[in-house]
């Protein structure tokens, strides 16, 4: 049992289409931010096939499958579970670290997602004191795996005043601009007074002018 919980429905998660979310359990990061530290932390307690059967019931009425986490692809069985899912008709987003882009370049070989979230913790100075983790070399695989893909993806960073400064997120932007990134970049603010895995004080929300960049791609801001 890897699916620690099932949201039934959403239209935030997955543009332009109405989708549920299987909430993977586990993962090989220990971001300080993180709001799911129960599902990080936590055992799956659904089934695959109790989430098959849940996603018979929903054919016609949505749209797509969200497969987020934790961390959905360090799991054993997640590219059948997926293949199974796509083969109902559902189309197929990732949330994802991109701890594993070999994981990720398969299922896009097999033509198996239609769209991906990658996360961009920090700059890879920061990107050990953020995540706990020594996986930013995966980050940037992944991140090249799908530049050369055609599936669509964005880009996202959650920002807390006190873990990356203004400067660190001007550098975030750069190498993205660097790299020929042309989609969005979603700068997801910290929410104040949740639980998280790390106590954190308060953050600050940034200004678009204090953020020094050229980027010739999209930025938005998101509480």
């Amino acid at each position: 049992m890897s699916i620690y919980s099932i949201t039934p429905f959403t239209l935030l998660d997955f543009p332009n289409k109405s989708a549920c979310i299987f909430w993977y359990a586990g993962c090989n990061m220990r971001c300080l931010y993180c709001y799911n530290p129960e599902i990080v932390l936590g055992k799956g307690v659904v089934t695959f096939p109790e989430a098959i059967s849940f996603l018979q019931s929903r054919q016609g009425l949505l749209d797509a499958v969200v497969f987020s986490g934790g961390e959905c692809l360090i799991h054993k069985h997640i590219v059948e579970q997926i293949k199974a899912v796509k083969a109902m008709g559902f189309s197929v987003k990732i949330d994802t670290n991109g701890s594993r882009p070999d994981v990720l370049k398969q299922l896009i070989n097999e033509q198996l997602i239609d769209y991906v979230a990658l996360d961009f913790k920090a700059v890879k100075g920061q990107f050990q004191k953020i995540t706990q983790s020594d996986l930013f070399f995966g980050f940037e695989e992944s991140f090249q795996v799908l530049q050369k893909s055609t599936v669509p993806f964005e880009i996202r960073t959650t920002y807390h005043s006190e873990l990356i400064s203004n400067e660190e997120l001007s550098e975030m932007m750069a190498y993205l601009e660097a790299n020929h990134y042309t989609g969005t970049y979603y700068l997801q603010f910290f929410r104040n007074n949740v639980e998280t895995l790390a106590p954190l004080p308060a953050s600050l929300k940034i200004k678009a002018e204090q953020i020094k960049t050229n980027a010739a791609f999209n930025v938005v801001f998101r509480d």
